[in-house]
């Protein structure tokens, strides 16, 4: 070795330790607010230890499911405003888990950057945090990678993992669904996660939009509305699934209407949609105007103001109805299932029949 030659180390190489370790200390008192009665051990350890023993586990199934936010995470690096992107980390796996049935247990999360930046990841992390706690389930562990070269600095992306656990029971596979079933939808808060590719195209690309226009339709600006996170349906739904009212669910993501209900139908139904049943939020709206994208293709890449889809006996529409109402949870019936008509999905209303 000569001795003139600089000895490197990790920091040298990008990667700074003890970054990393500040990070933790800064994020630790929002983690730990998590913690529910099944969280063994303490933060800092290999892996998560999550105690099952309270637990029926006879008949019980554990539900496993992981997703990123994909390119909405440009936007809010664009704007450098990190605090709402946990939530959708969370929504966009628990909500998954949610449509089978499952109650949430816990979280794990992943965050990649090119430069660690204390303050920055324990505000997405923060969010994390407050997404699982309103969704009943604990971060249990995670991951922070420096990962200086594949990165650009600011640049970073994060994913999760979430499990959750349902009665054999009470898995809802759509297996029943049947024609005269009732199909009801709960209200997006936006674009959610999904079709970020194509926004994006539209807004930058075509409009040459700034994240910092004013939009009155919106009543904030561009970035604003599309960075809202995307909506939680744990509490909104589990009790529902409690009292085992529904035969199918539909978590609307990349695919929309089209693609995501045909996962939860049977051989031998379609689902008939009708359009003008609830408000269209104006994002969608001027999403479709400035980049004058058809009808069906709308319907193929958002949600439409429709986050997750539920489908039950017609006996117990009204039940589920005045439930969620009865709890201050906006509802719609927004369709029916058929016998086959050809198709999965039939989509009706005014934007269908121009």
């Amino acid at each position: 070795m000569c001795s003139k030659t600089k000895g490197l180390t990790y920091r040298d190489a990008g990667v700074d330790i003890d970054a990393g370790n500040k990070a933790v200390e800064l994020m630790k008192s929002a983690v730990k607010a998590t913690y529910t009665s099944g969280v063994v051990g303490d933060l800092g350890g290999f892996g998560g230890l999550f105690s099952l023993a309270d637990m029926d586990l006879k008949n019980s199934l554990l539900v496993a499911g992981t997703d990123g936010v994909g390119t909405k995470l440009r936007l809010a690096i664009m704007m450098d405003k990190h605090d709402t992107i946990g939530q959708d980390c969370v929504a966009m796996s628990v909500n998954d888990i949610l449509v089978q049935g499952a109650t949430p247990l816990f979280f794990l999360d992943y965050v990649a950057v090119g430069k660690l930046l204390p303050e920055q990841v324990a505000t997405i992390v923060a969010g994390v945090a407050n997404a699982c706690k309103e969704s009943g389930c604990a971060l249990l562990g995670g991951e922070t990678a420096e990962m200086a070269g594949f990165y650009e600095d600011g640049d970073y992306d994060v994913a999760g993992f979430a499990v959750g656990i349902v009665d054999k029971s009470r898995l809802l596979t759509g297996q029943s669904i049947a024609p005269g079933d009732v199909i009801l939808g709960l209200p997006s808060s936006g674009v959610h996660s999904n079709g970020f590719s194509l926004v994006r195209r539209i807004v930058f690309d075509r409009m040459q939009m700034k994240l910092t226009d004013e939009v009155p339709e919106f009543g904030k600006t561009l970035g604003e509305e599309l960075l809202t996170p995307t909506r939680l349906y744990p509490q909104a739904v589990l009790p529902i699934i409690k009292k085992r009212l529904l035969k199918g669910m539909v978590h609307v993501t990349g695919g929309g209407f089209y693609d995501n209900i045909p996962r939860v139908l049977p051989d031998g139904v379609s689902a008939v949609i009708n359009a003008d049943a609830w408000p269209k939020l104006p994002v969608f709206t001027k999403l479709q105007e400035w980049g004058n994208v058809d009808t069906k293709e709308m319907y193929r890449a958002f949600n439409m103001g429709i986050g997750m889809i539920m489908v039950v006996s017609p006996d117990d529409a009204d039940a589920v109805i005045a439930n969620l109402k009865g709890r201050g949870e906006a509802v719609y019936t927004i369709g029916e299932i058929t016998e086959d008509q050809g198709v999965s999905v039939v989509m009706k209303g005014s934007e269908f029949s121009a």
